[in-house]
């Protein structure tokens, strides 16, 4: 299919599955304006191309950085529970902390290692090279894989454990030339498939092509940003300036839009503060690289390859993962608006901020739904979060969630 039409059925899909998150007439608007980010006849040349100079740079600067910290290790392996030679995916390969902690722990298992980021998958590679025939390095998106593990003899119930740890990867968001963090400046980029798809468009397409509704819509849905039409006021007024191209350009706009006192007001779950750009920037991540709609396909991925009785670990880092995952395994259909108690809906109605709730209405969804069951899954136990120490050691954990199931 080409990519085109491949953006367009896309964002129709994207309207349907998160239909409670996006409005109807909202989701319309996105889809014209993703024609438009993607038609052949009008190219957007405002993006700032990555320099040779910085990308050598980037690279001897992630050669001398140690790799980031596995989140909830310990945890992973005891749940997956794998034994010598079974066959492992690893849907998410990143810098491989995960794959290399169950090597190291199980003899003779094989690991196949996923993912979309060229970089993570040359990483993979050198891992090979270490472990000959216990590692199959994959290039290539959840959605695509269907398609790529068959040349590697994998089918239904090939499998006996899957891990996927969803969100961005510490090699991405370390890395200054791809865009992802906005305390580095860098090019306003955020494709994780990196230049695989030279037509795909990058961030600093979106916040100078979408419309000024458009792009609330966007911050409002995959970043739950309060703020939304403020913001993209200012994103829609900077841009009538200047294009915008840089990261730091991007935060310096979003930070503008607020009263000095309000830079770092906001607070993340260690109560460290956090620029009130960070919403807007996992937004955009989210929309360009299709996040949601391609978790999706992954825990699908899992679910086919999975033996009876395999087993699957889903680390997720923010409220949206986490709900689709958990509505996933419990076998809701994700085009239905998800269930609420009474109260929920209560407070939904008198407008409370869905920040300030939600380990509340987790507690609630887990304690109302505990009696739920899956035709596909069996849920081990309900969602685990890192242990204080691990939170100290490790502050990137601090949102993590695991939640664990076999397959029936």
């Amino acid at each position: 299919m080409p990519i085109y039409c491949f953006m367009v059925t896309r964002c129709k899909w994207t309207s349907g599955l998160w239909k409670d998150l996006i409005p109807d007439h909202s989701s319309r608007m996105i889809r014209r304006c993703w024609r438009k980010l993607w038609h052949p006849g009008r190219p957007y040349t405002g993006s700032v191309p990555s320099s040779p100079e910085l990308k050598n740079s980037e690279m001897s600067t992630q050669t001398e950085r140690p790799l980031h910290t596995p989140v909830m290790v310990k945890e992973v392996l005891q749940f997956l529970d794998i034994k010598p030679g079974q066959v492992v995916l690893d849907l998410t390969f990143g810098a491989g902390s995960h794959s290399k902690a169950i090597l190291q722990s199980v003899p003779g298992v094989t690991v196949v290692a996923a993912d979309r980021d060229p970089t993570a998958f040359q990483m993979a590679q050198r891992l090979a090279e270490e472990y000959p025939g216990q590692v199959k390095p994959v290039l290539g998106r959840f959605s695509e894989l269907n398609n790529l593990l068959p040349a590697l003899g994998l089918g239904p119930g090939c499998v006996d454990a899957a891990l996927l740890d969803a969100g961005c990867s510490s090699i991405q968001m370390d890395s200054a030339e791809r865009g992802f963090s906005l305390s580095k400046d860098g090019p306003l980029d955020m494709r994780m498939d990196g230049d695989r798809y030279p037509d795909m468009p990058c961030a600093a397409d979106v916040v100078n092509a979408l419309d000024q509704q458009a792009l609330a819509s966007v911050l409002a849905a995959y970043g739950e940003e309060r703020h939304t039409r403020k913001i993209a006021a200012a994103i829609a007024q900077a841009r009538s300036v200047y294009p915008i191209g840089r990261t730091l350009q991007l935060a310096s706009i979003v930070a503008g839009a607020f009263p000095a006192s309000a830079l770092y007001a906001r607070r993340d779950r260690l109560q460290r503060p956090s620029h009130v750009a960070t919403k807007t920037f996992q937004a955009l991540r989210i929309f360009v690289n299709d996040e949601l709609n391609e978790l999706h396909a992954g825990l699908h991925v899992a679910q086919t390859l999975l033996r009876p009785k395999g087993r699957l670990c889903v680390l997720t880092f923010h409220s949206l993962e986490d709900r689709l995952a958990k509505r996933f395994l419990r076998g809701e259909d994700l085009a239905a608006p998800p269930r609420r108690s009474i109260r929920q809906r209560a407070k939904a109605q008198h407008g409370l901020e869905r920040e300030e709730h939600e380990e509340e209405e987790e507690e609630e969804n887990e304690e109302g739904e505990r009696g739920r069951e899956s035709a596909h899954w069996v849920s081990l136990k309900k969602v685990i979060k890192p242990c204080e120490e691990e939170v100290q050691e490790n502050p990137r954990a601090r949102s993590a969630k695991l939640r664990t199931a076999v397959r029936r």
